[in-house]
């Protein structure tokens, strides 16, 4: 059986290449981040982005530092040992360790490192040979729908599925940064109705606000959440679609907010609390005699009226029904108890006692 609730509220912290090649940089932006995770007593994974850097540029390309992503992938190479202690620190933090593999050599250095966690990026949705290498791990799976077509994401889902591999699916617009109006958040919808055995959240770029999309998204029923992270150090100029510490602080306070505020679960219906309950019963009218009554009368509309307010022990108009005879005799204005009437309800321990509790003492 898959076990969807590994995704469950996971918050995606990710770095991307953000250490800039730099182990100690790196090292800061875990223990940052790991902070905020703990002050929110949220759940996250802190993730890397592992390339066998040697192999995955072209041998011809690898002086071409003209092309932007040729540049930044050997910019930003950390050694193997070096992604180990990352990864190493970000379990002792208090985070889990995951990482997106972009090649069949990184898949097992994923599986060397023991991350619990892996991602497939937008861009690889449809990289069968990574994808297949990915599934022989077994790990569950985080999966971004950036740029990809219906039979793209079926594939996919279809492909774990029949291997009961559990498979997280993000809604994702792959625009760095991505403006509010491009956010697309009513595909969580779609992705929730075509997909239903999957958890579905939100991977976001954008920029200019770190509270609206979250509540969206999370009345929208997403459940697994991700932006990028990265800190102010060194005059470094951070990107504009990543969050700094107190933006991500932010973000976790506005999950617990729209969680407060959405409540129940969409599948049950919600327990009112007793004050709702006593306000409302206030608010319910009671049953009153027309004129007065005889002890043996079955009672009809014409018989009674309904008015508030209710009173202690009173039947109400959730109770009253055609035909039920009188007990007792009964003054005109006056209210009709249970134990007057012969009603089922008398008959209920529990229900009568419910009757004699509310309403006006």
């Amino acid at each position: 059986m898959i076990n969807r609730d590994f995704f469950d509220e996971l918050f995606v912290l990710e770095m991307a290449n953000n250490h800039l090649g730099s182990l100690d940089r790196g090292l800061k932006i875990i223990d940052s981040f790991s902070k905020i995770v703990r002050f929110n007593n949220v759940r996250a994974t802190i993730k890397l982005q592992f390339r066998d850097v040697d192999n995955f540029i072209h041998a011809k390309f690898r002086d071409r530092t003209d092309i932007r992503y040729i540049k930044k992938t050997l910019d930003t190479k950390l050694s193997k040992q070096d992604l180990a202690t990352l990864s190493d620190a970000v379990r002792q933090a208090g985070c889990i360790p995951s990482a997106t593999p972009f090649d069949e050599a990184s898949v097992d250095l994923c599986e060397e490192l023991e991350l619990p966690l892996i991602k497939i990026a937008s861009s690889d949705v449809n990289d069968w040979f990574l994808i297949e290498k990915i599934a022989k791990t077994k790990k569950p799976v985080l999966a971004s729908s950036g740029g990809s077509s219906i039979k793209d994401l079926d594939d996919l889902v279809t492909f774990f599925a029949n291997r009961n591999i559990p498979l997280g699916l993000n809604h994702c617009v792959s625009l760095y940064p991505t403006q509010q109006a491009d956010l697309e958040l009513n595909q969580i919808d779609f992705l929730r109705n075509r997909y239903p055995n999957n958890t579905i959240g939100l991977s976001t770029h954008e920029y200019e606000d770190w509270e609206a999309s979250l509540t969206i998204a999370y009345a929208k029923g997403a459940r697994t959440f991700e932006r990028h992270i990265d800190i102010e150090d060194g005059g470094v100029t951070v990107s504009p679609y990543c969050s700094l510490p107190p933006q991500i602080d932010t973000w976790f306070k506005t999950f617990r907010k729209a969680k407060r505020m959405c409540g129940y679960p969409g599948i049950a219906k919600r327990r009112c609390p007793a004050e709702e309950v006593k306000y409302l019963d206030a608010l319910v009218r009671g049953v009153y005699a027309k004129r007065n009554l005889k002890k043996g009368e079955s009672l009809s509309d014409e018989d009674v009226y309904l008015a508030i307010p209710l009173q202690k022990g009173q039947l109400s108009c959730r109770e009253i029904m055609r035909g039920q005879i009188l007990l007792k005799d009964l003054p005109k204005d006056q209210p009709l108890m249970i134990e007057s009437v012969d009603t089922p309800y008398a008959h209920d321990v529990e229900l009568k006692s419910f009757i004699n509790q509310r309403g006006l003492g």
